[in-house]
């Protein structure tokens, strides 16, 4: 009884000294050559209040040139569709990005993918706004994202700035402002 008494003991020792040795899931699935990456999506408005924007992907450039077919890589955005912008303001971030994985590399820019059903409501009417063509929703950022670190960043649209009406058009129309906080852990 005392010999079965002590192998027990043995035996749950072991297994608690494995138990606390053992690596993670996360530490055994985490390279050391790959970044986080995670994005949230704010805004600041002083005039213009109920702006919706479609969103539709997060992307990086990785590339220099920017027309190279692998130069942009999408973070597979969560968080899709059309969003009230105006109620990110203060404190309220919408997450678009959830720790992302992405080889060690240098980043150029960042940029919001946004779609057709973009609008403000103005007393009640909604408003489409259309993208000016020359516009992007996009921001220089040019860093290096080193592996085994993990990056977040905060894209701050300035809603006043962005938002202007074409007189001779007749039209409200959209060219996005932005500004990026990049955080490094």
């Amino acid at each position: 009884m005392k010999h079965l008494q002590s192998l027990k003991f043995i035996v749950l020792s072991l297994l608690i000294l494995v138990n606390f040795t053992s690596c993670t899931k996360d530490d055994m699935g985490r390279d050391a050559n790959k970044a986080a990456i995670s994005v949230s999506l704010k805004s600041s408005a002083n005039h213009l209040n109920n702006v919706f924007l479609d969103i539709e992907d997060v992307q990086v450039k990785v590339k220099e040139d920017g027309d190279v077919s692998n130069a942009w890589v999408s973070l597979n955005a969560i968080n899709l569709g059309t969003h009230n912008v105006s109620d990110l303001i203060s404190e309220t971030e919408l997450l678009l990005v959830d720790h992302f994985e992405i080889n060690q590399t240098f980043i150029y820019e960042i940029r919001l993918v946004l779609g057709d059903n973009n609008f403000v409501n103005i007393n009640e009417t909604l408003i489409s706004l259309d993208l000016d063509e020359n516009a992007s929703a996009s921001n220089l950022i040019q860093t290096e994202f080193e592996g085994n670190h993990i990056y977040q960043l905060v894209i701050n649209l300035d809603i006043d700035e962005s938002i202007q009406f074409a007189e001779d058009e007749n039209i409200m129309i959209l060219n996005p402002k932005l500004y990026t906080e990049i955080r490094k852990f």
